[in-house]
């Protein structure tokens, strides 16, 4: 495959006009937004079962980490490269194969108990952590754009909707079948995913020229996995070990090279480009913040409930108990689409998302004289629903405005990224701060309630940076201009 440098200002071919949008199925959103609350049932699919792994397993707790980090890695790298893919060979076509994926990992899992083995079939299921940017692109290319509003909304959020009603489902099986039957229901769910998808959902005709960048695919890959590798095992290994030290120095020359030889190619994985103008670059500044305030209250609220009394703090309750308490969460996620919409079109994405970081900051804030009850957290977790549904719902509908029709899966594969980078990032920064607060309690170490509001206080601090990045956002396009020429330029 021929790279040729370019002496001119690049840009990515695109086609010479949007296919107009298509007549589709009503059950075209559900469908999509079914897809990623599937999806996303695989990040917290083993968290009822995180503490006996290693017996289960037979293996160290450190090797047995694997089995969540490796699903991790694989959706981080997989995400930009299944979008590039979607834009070049059809968006339907790699939401399908991601699924497929996601179903042999699954069945690849339910038949093993080796550590070894289970890695495998879980790197195969975080290849469809895509399907999320997949289908936002899907909805750009096929519906009319007074329904991509909420059909957007309600998609992006399904990642955050999935994580948290998953938890108690998950911890019901683990509690009364045995553990393989979680993957055996993962793939049975994907099974049903695909079916529903080549039923109901059209290929797109949309597709943009030119090549896939297999050297930038594995330049990324590699510099993904040499920064989220430290960021996940940085804890266990040591901040300042030189295995971690050394993996984010490789990872930052790695991805200055790969940026550099990215802005010499005609057709690169990512254009950077676009994501470098202030539209895109804020909102993925943004999603960073987003992603990680979604992932502290998702590591200290059901570490809390389910604490043993004798702490002074915890409350003793049950995995399932804790799982439901995280179902508010999820439930008004998935309710505040329509109200994103009703904001959206009456102010503006923009408005909609630095009101929905007001709320997540609020909700944080609260949450600091919120943690002595057990129905306590139903509030904490009501409130962050709607903040992070709002500003789920608006990220999609700011990047669809950044990038081109053309790079639409590349564009949302890309967002998607950052917010589980920032997830990331945040599960360092917490596991660094309970540990560091934490104290002996019958010979056991355990986290502290300090910890705890420090950690509060850590998402809190997120939203301050999330909403100065919002703040630099350009203003809302005026209603009926154009968004982009087929070149990805703005009209004049």
């Amino acid at each position: 495959m021929t790279r040729t440098p370019m002496t001119r200002t690049p840009t990515t071919p695109t086609p010479s006009a949007p296919p107009a949008p298509r007549a589709t199925s009503g059950a075209l959103v559900p469908v999509l937004a079914f897809v990623g609350i599937v999806v996303s049932v695989m990040q917290t699919l083993l968290i009822p079962v995180l503490k006996d792994l290693p017996h289960l397993l037979g293996a160290e707790p450190d090797d047995a980490s694997w089995v969540i980090t490796s699903t991790l890695l694989a959706g981080s790298v997989a995400t930009p490269i299944m979008g590039r893919l979607g834009d070049l060979h059809g968006k339907r076509r790699m939401l399908v194969l991601g699924l497929g994926a996601m179903v042999g990992g699954a069945l690849v899992s339910a038949l093993t108990s080796d550590l070894y083995v289970m890695i495998a079939g879980r790197t195969l299921q975080g290849l469809a952590m895509s399907a999320v940017p997949l289908g936002l692109g899907l909805m750009r290319d096929l519906l009319p754009r007074e329904k991509l509003g909420m059909a957007m909304a309600l998609v992006s959020s399904s990642m955050g909707i999935g994580s948290s009603l998953a938890l108690p489902a998950a911890a019901l099986v683990a509690q009364h079948l045995d553990w393989h039957a979680l993957f055996y229901g993962s793939a049975g769910l994907g099974v049903l995913c695909i079916a529903l998808t080549l039923l109901v959902v059209p290929e797109s005709s949309a597709r943009v020229p030119g090549t896939f960048d297999v050297l930038g695919a594995i330049g990324l890959s590699a510099g993904l996995v040499l920064f989220l590798l430290p960021v996940s095992k940085g804890g266990a290994w040591g901040w300042t070990s030189g295995a971690t030290l050394g993996l984010f120095a490789a990872a930052a020359v790695v991805l200055v090279l790969w940026g550099v030889m990215e802005l010499r190619l005609e057709t690169p994985l990512v254009n950077l480009r676009t994501t470098a103008r202030p539209a895109a670059l804020f909102t993925n500044l943004a999603s960073i913040m987003v992603g990680a305030s979604f992932l502290v209250v998702s590591l200290v609220l059901p570490q809390l409930l389910q604490m043993p009394t004798s702490t002074g703090h915890g409350f003793g309750q049950s995995m399932v108990v804790a799982g439901l308490c995280m179902v508010p969460l999820g439930l008004t996620m998935l309710l505040t689409a329509p109200l994103y919409a009703r904001l959206s079109a009456a102010l503006s994405p923009k408005a909609a998302l630095i009101l929905g970081m007001m709320v997540i900051a609020l909700g944080y804030g609260a949450g600091l004289g919120l943690l002595s009850a057990p129905w306590q957290s139903l509030v904490i977790t009501a409130i962050l629903g709607v903040g992070i549904g709002l500003a789920y719902s608006a990220l999609p509908a700011l990047i669809a405005d950044a990038a081109p029709a053309s790079e639409a899966g590349s564009a949302n594969a890309l967002n998607t990224l950052m917010r589980s980078i920032g997830s990331s990032v945040a599960g360092a920064v917490i596991a660094t701060v309970l540990a560091g607060t934490a104290h002996q309690v019958n010979g056991v170490t355990v986290p502290t309630l300090h910890g705890f509001r420090v950690s509060f206080l850590v998402a809190t601090g997120a939203m301050a940076i999330g909403l100065l990045a919002a703040v630099f956002l350009p203003r809302p396009r005026p209603p009926g201009r154009p968004r982009h020429r087929a070149g990805g330029e703005k009209h004049a």
